[in-house]
């Protein structure tokens, strides 16, 4: 992939979480929650898969907040790879960006690892269908060390049996990002079309648009799914760690 300037990567990360901002209420407080659970469990000397990084943000702050941390951010998405690895290039041999498919099976085989201390995600596993999913909490679990941690952070939509609840997060959800394009945000499509601006990037569309042709938007899974599915992983003590609306931090414990 074509290189690309560290500090347009960070531009464009930094761009990037405006965008994610204006669809994700309180981004910030659920980063911090990923950190902290990290932080008080297994310390600041730790070893992070990253899954689907995007852009990087996740690394960023990890690798911010966490001195003795390193982490290994793996994603399908050719512009984001290209802009992660620009952006986290200031934090040197701390911080590994990967080509991974993480609907390929053997994927695992590609971190150049046998374990990890945690696997954080955000707002990102929503886009494998289900048995993609269970498929990537099991590789997960045989990642982690004894005790290490799996955080999700992500929006698990309500399903028909709370229809008050669901109604209520439609409203803030749309609330949020009434606020947040007002404010100046780049809607989604808008942060790739500004990533386009960069000829490194630009030249990477088609082969974006070629691997995800044939991978259509998943129906979006609730809690009770996701549980469910790392229970079935192998995972000894499930639960979530906050809540904000339907949008969820759900910790699994190896």
């Amino acid at each position: 992939m074509s290189a690309l300037d560290p500090d347009v990567g960070r531009r464009l990360l930094e761009e990037w979480d405006v965008q994610q901002s204006a669809y994700v209420a309180h981004r910030e407080q659920r980063f911090g929650v990923l950190l902290e659970v990290v932080r008080l469990h297994l310390g600041d000397e730790v070893t992070v898969l990253d899954l689907a990084c995007g852009p990087g943000a996740i690394s960023e702050r990890v690798l911010t907040a966490l001195p003795g941390a390193s982490t290994i951010a793996v994603d399908y998405d050719p512009i984001l790879l290209t802009v992660a690895r620009a952006a986290l290039a200031v934090h040197g041999d701390r911080a590994r960006v990967l080509d991974v498919d993480l609907a390929a099976p053997g994927w695992t085989r590609a971190l150049g690892v046998e374990k990890v201390d945690a696997v954080l995600s955000s707002t990102a596993l929503h886009w494998l269908s289900p048995a993609q999913l269970l498929a990537t909490y099991e590789a997960a679990a045989t990642l982690l060390r004894p005790g290490g941690l799996l955080l999700n952070a992500d929006h698990l939509r309500f399903d028909a049996a709370f229809p008050t609840l669901r109604t209520l997060a439609e409203q803030h959800d749309a609330q949020t990002q009434r606020a947040g394009f007002a404010a100046g945000a780049l809607e989604y499509d808008a942060w790739y079309a500004e990533a386009a601006r960069e000829p490194a990037l630009a030249a990477l569309g088609p082969e974006r648009q070629r691997r995800f042709a044939d991978r259509p938007p998943q129906a979006l899974a609730p809690l009770d799914f996701h549980l469910a599915a790392l229970r079935a992983a192998g995972f000894a003590e499930v639960g979530t760690v906050w809540q904000y609306f339907d949008d969820y931090v759900v910790l699994a414990r190896r």
